[in-house]
């Protein structure tokens, strides 16, 4: 119950607005990325921004238009095709927090935040690592 009242004060906090400004600034990190850049299609970088952005006002906010629009979220199948070892996990994790620190996430949002986005890029792994 904690971690539910910790989901809705934080869109509470935030707001759409913070959101949005999260997730644009982790998309403009990821365009220049030499690592996790090249898994985005060139010609969907708003897609690929709005796709985030709805699912975490989806996932933190209980806006609907994510579930509206694509259905369930099926993350793991939707990123199935792209190649996610520890490397791309860890990557993704480091911009993200780049992005949170860009846009000042308040604590303890912030550690929310993190900890839920390490756990959704470690489970988005499907990809042995090279030493594996």
């Amino acid at each position: 119950m904690l971690e539910e009242l910790n989901e809705e004060q934080m869109y509470k906090d935030m707001g759409e607005e913070g959101f949005t400004a999260l997730v644009a600034a982790f998309y403009r990190n990821v365009r220049e990325d030499d690592l996790i850049g090249p898994m985005y299609p060139n010609d969907d970088w708003e897609g690929s921004e709005e796709r985030l952005r709805d699912f975490l006002l989806f996932r933190f906010g209980g806006v609907t238009r994510y579930i509206e629009k694509r259905g369930h979220p099926r993350l793991r199948r939707r990123h199935f095709p792209f190649p996610v070892d520890s490397a791309a996990r860890d990557r993704w994790v480091k911009l993200m927090r780049a992005a949170m620190d860009e846009t000042n996430v308040p604590d303890p949002h912030y550690q929310t935040l993190l900890g839920f986005f390490a756990h959704v890029a470690n489970f988005l792994r499907n990809q042995p690592d090279s030493a594996e």
